[in-house]
């Protein structure tokens, strides 16, 4: 397994050999904001077409490629993306062929959870700069491998936790940092969604046409088709990704790690499971709440599908809780909640500030300034979406280990508890294995 020490010495030593990089395959080079990028999309049913939309908004761009395992989706994402660019792209079934065309500049990864990690290291190999879907990866492991990867070749990469460029939540962190809220001591993250509904029980059935159902599983184990576990439920299964933790997660986690500075946790625990809904058909918990132990601070991680009963009167959000007042961010806008003390408040109070919903378009954009300048240092790298994935999927792990678990970050793993350990490292079906960095 990949340890933090042993990545730390492989970063340590592709950092010193940034002098003969050109020996070696390296993100599109430094070029001039009026060079046309173009992209190949791996993964086009959902946001995987979303991030190429936003892609394609931004100047001088252009789709070259598609490549997808569902004919339909494939043949309607071509014809989709004829109409936006007015030039019809080339047509892959398999990812590594997009990967291997010279053509394409950058790869927007756009797969299930459990098709992240190979294209991911095998377009670092390739020269590509890189746009992944979040979470990085579907295991810690995974995860490692990807980290390890974009570093030794010294790859361009945004993950799309799109949050992160969004201007109202940087504004709601820099306002935490201030110190006005005084004393944090508790972050909650949460995300309750009335509209995921349960996955009603449906038999096994016949792979449709149009569908490389084996490519489709690829390293994940070998089970019949069932259409609860294609498409868009595939986040609600264990073997392609880890629920509504990963999924919205990601996303609300790394606001709360941000907002605190904060990486690793020294310990986790985890509680729920499948409580509203124990006879459908997923896999991951529709109930859960993990805590998380940091230095001076605890961080909550509370989530519900079917209802949504969140926090503060909002389905999702980040809630900086400190001895003078609490900030509220989501999607909308974020506030200040004074605490008060003999009828006055500790902090003046924030009313409503509003977002702009133009999160996804301003992370695309930053993610070719990256590309064009050859700055990997963008508003979600590899470090951030690598630490975030980790975090999110400790607390999965807490929940199916069903026991306090102890954190060692510098090593990736777990202290003295071999049996969480088993949960790092995913294992592959045969042909595919995990790539060597």
């Amino acid at each position: 397994m990949t340890t933090r020490r042993t990545f730390i010495k492989r970063t340590t030593a592709a950092t010193a050999a940034v002098g003969i990089a050109a020996s070696m395959p390296a993100a599109m080079s430094a070029c001039s904001p009026d060079k046309l990028v173009r992209c190949g999309l791996i993964g086009a049913k959902g946001m995987g077409f979303s991030d190429l939309r936003a892609f394609l908004g931004q100047p001088n761009t252009e789709c070259v490629a598609i490549c997808d395992v569902d004919k339909r989706v494939l043949d309607a994402r071509l014809a989709d993306t004829e109409k936006l660019q007015g030039k019809k792209p080339k047509a892959y079934s398999d990812y590594r062929q997009l990967i291997a065309d010279e053509e394409v500049d950058v790869v927007i990864i756009g797969t299930p959870d459990h098709w992240h990690c190979l294209p991911f290291v095998e377009a670092c190999q390739a020269g590509k700069a890189i746009y992944c879907e979040k979470p990085l990866g579907n295991s810690i492991e995974e995860i490692n491998l990807m980290e390890a990867a974009a570093n030794k070749y010294n790859t361009v990469v945004q993950v799309g936790q799109w949050q992160r460029s969004d201007p109202h939540w940087r504004d709601a962190v820099e306002y935490v940092n201030s110190g006005k809220l005084g004393k944090i001591r508790t972050v909650r993250t949460w995300s309750y969604q009335g509209w995921m509904e349960p996955v009603p029980v449906k038999p096994d059935g016949e792979v449709p046409a149009g569908v490389d159902y084996d490519f489709w599983l690829g390293p994940a184990p070998k089970r019949p088709f069932n259409p609860n576990r294609f498409h868009f439920n595939f986040r609600w299964f264990w073997d392609y990704a880890g629920g509504l933790m990963t999924d919205w997660g990601v996303h609300i986690i790394d606001y709360g790690l941000y907002g605190m500075n904060a990486k690793a946790p020294k310990s986790v625990m985890a509680m729920g499971g499948k409580m509203a809904y124990p006879d459908d058909a997923s896999e991951t918990p529709d109930t859960l709440q993990a805590l998380y132990e940091f230095d001076g601070f605890t961080m909550l991680w509370d989530h519900g599908t079917g209802i949504d009963g969140g926090y503060f009167g909002r389905t999702h959000g980040v809630a900086f809780v400190g001895n003078n007042g609490t900030l509220v961010v989501d999607r909308n806008g974020w506030e200040v909640i004074p605490e008060r003390k003999n009828k006055q408040d500790l902090v003046e109070r924030v009313e409503l500030q509003k977002g702009n919903g133009k999160g996804l378009e301003l992370h695309m954009a930053n993610f070719l300034e990256g590309v064009r300048s050859g700055n990997r240092n963008l508003n979600c790298s590899i470090e951030i979406a690598a630490n975030t994935a980790r975090v999110a999927h400790l607390g999965n792990i807490a929940l199916q280990t069903g026991r306090r678990l102890y954190w060692d970050h510098e090593n990736s793993r777990f202290i003295n508890d071999e049996e969480a350990n088993q949960y790092l490292v995913p294992s592959y079906r045969s042909p595919w294995k995990l790539p060597q960095v």
